[in-house]
């Protein structure tokens, strides 16, 4: 299975930072090495609610579906890189370990950080969506509708 990395600009940043609010757990082990470089917490880990909003039929008119909660962070590496993230739920180290891994990105190593964090993090999350995939697909059951004819 492979993973494309994602050309630098807006484009790329969107793929990180989709796989960096994607991994939860999956960032502690390269919690050491974000964490390597010195920096400040602009705005500390910080949680809160987001309004999420949804469309009838995938186009129809927007709604507010509801409330989740969200944890925010931005950090300041000593390069001046600067480094945000919004994840879902209450994890404040996942939060701050995202922004850091997003001000990295940023800087002059980031073919580093994409070949050693995202790019494996991307990996195992296709290869965990893959799985479900399967899973799902196991339990599927195809129903066949017969016409009867009208007499």
């Amino acid at each position: 299975m492979t993973v494309e990395n994602e050309p630098a600009g807006s484009a790329g940043r969107q793929h990180w930072m989709s796989v960096l609010a994607r991994a939860g757990g999956q960032l502690d082990a390269y919690g050491e090495q974000l964490r390597a470089s010195a920096y400040r917490l602009i705005r500390p880990p910080e949680i809160g609610m987001v309004m999420v909003r949804g469309r009838v039929g995938a186009s129809g008119a927007a709604f507010n579906l509801g409330e989740m909660t969200a944890t925010r962070c931005v950090v300041q590496l000593e390069n001046g890189s600067t480094g945000h993230s919004y994840v879902a739920g209450r994890s404040k180290p996942h939060a701050e370990l995202a922004a850091l891994a997003d001000a990295h990105l940023q800087g002059d190593r980031q073919q580093h950080w994409l070949d050693c964090l995202i790019t494996p993090l991307a990996q195992q999350q296709a290869q965990t969506r893959a799985a479900k995939a399967a899973q799902s697909a196991a339990t599927k059951v195809d129903f066949m509708t017969l016409v009867r004819g009208e007499d």
